[in-house]
């Protein structure tokens, strides 16, 4: 494989475009649902909240809150979820395979996330990550999250790379905006997690991927 297939690095975006974690996310807030005598919730009504973060989350788990969730509540979903953290999500199908014809290729590969970064660093180790993500910005980083693209901007700039080299993939409008904002070709992963009313077609995104093995085709159309 020419490693000019492949930009010289290629960021991604974590829950939801490179890890199913919303299996542990539902033992989550299956534990706090419990804890206060609600029955369990079903994975597939978890499911599209999980991009958001805790508070959609939380929010989505208990909807007699009205959308209003206080800060104990996400500190305690954070706590619960630290426990339970990488053992029951996995990558997405075609993943390894991805990153793996990225390294083949001579390219880098990076993780800008909004969960926080000492849980994303957690879950690096047990996925055989640790000693191959080129780097990890999370959502307390930096005084910026997504979808302000300092998070992106300091990723290739920590790497030396020109935004104009690099492109970032993510499920979310937020990941999509940021890149843009960055000046990075974006590609929209439609594998992740959405509300049923989203259309990412109108994202703005510059490729729209269906599967991570299609990301093996680069360069996309």
């Amino acid at each position: 494989m020419s490693a000019r297939r492949f930009p010289p690095l290629v960021l991604f975006d974590l829950d939801g475009t490179l890890l199913d974690s919303a299996p542990d996310m539902l033992v989550t807030v299956n534990r706090m649902r419990a804890m206060r005598g609600d029955a369990p919730m079903a994975l597939d009504a978890l499911r599209p909240h999980v991009s958001r973060g805790a508070r959609a989350m939380i929010a989505a788990s208990f909807p007699a809150l009205g959308g209003e969730v206080p800060a104990e509540m996400v500190r305690e979903f954070l706590d619960i979820y630290a426990q339970v953290l990488g053992q029951h999500g996995a990558p997405f199908d075609g993943v390894v395979e991805l990153l793996a014809a990225l390294e083949a290729a001579g390219s880098r590969w990076g993780i800008v996330t909004n969960k926080p970064e000492s849980l994303a660093r957690q879950l690096l180790p047990g996925l055989g990550w640790d000693a191959r993500c080129a780097i990890l910005v999370g959502g307390d980083s930096l005084p910026e999250r997504k979808p302000h693209p300092l998070p992106l901007l300091h990723a290739a700039g920590q790497l030396g790379v020109s935004c104009q080299d690099c492109a970032y993939v993510g499920d979310d409008r937020r990941d999509i905006e940021a890149a843009r904002a960055a000046g990075m070709r974006s590609v929209v992963a439609l594998w992740g997690y959405r509300l049923p009313d989203e259309n990412p077609q109108d994202w703005g995104g510059d490729a729209l991927s269906p599967t991570p093995q299609a990301l093996l085709d680069w360069p996309l159309p």
